[in-house]
């Protein structure tokens, strides 16, 4: 199991990127994917044709959100935080991945870093 921490500089308001990562019609504007999200705790997720999917655990307004990412029967959860910091440029997302498996690890920092945050970076780039 591994961990992933990275900051993404996010040219949008925090209010911006946490509705980007929060409501599903939102969602779908920026990856071209139908999704399926929701902000109330418990509530299960499913992204990019359901090749990420999990459970939210916690939101706090424009701030933070926490989820758990499954990964097959892995007895550790994979959780993921984000917490957004409002910056003069926009917003400084914070990310921190937790008990990602060994095997999946590439493919989850690449996916977080061209299509995930990647993918939000441009949305955001395209609307200044």
């Amino acid at each position: 199991m591994k961990n992933f921490k990275k900051y993404f500089q996010i040219p949008a308001e925090p209010v911006l990127v946490y509705q980007a990562l929060t409501n599903a019609a939102t969602i779908q504007l920026w990856t071209g994917e139908k999704a399926i999200m929701s902000t109330i705790p418990g509530s299960e997720f499913a992204l990019w044709e359901d090749s990420i999917e999990g459970k939210n655990i916690s939101f706090e307004e424009n701030k933070k959100i926490v989820q758990q990412w499954y990964f097959g029967d892995q007895p550790e959860e994979s959780i993921v935080t984000i917490i957004l910091h409002e910056n003069k440029k926009g917003t400084s997302l914070e990310l921190l991945h937790t008990n990602i498996p060994d095997e999946a690890f590439d493919d989850i920092v690449e996916g977080w870093n061209e299509a995930y945050m990647g993918g939000l970076i441009e949305f955001y780039k395209e609307e200044e």
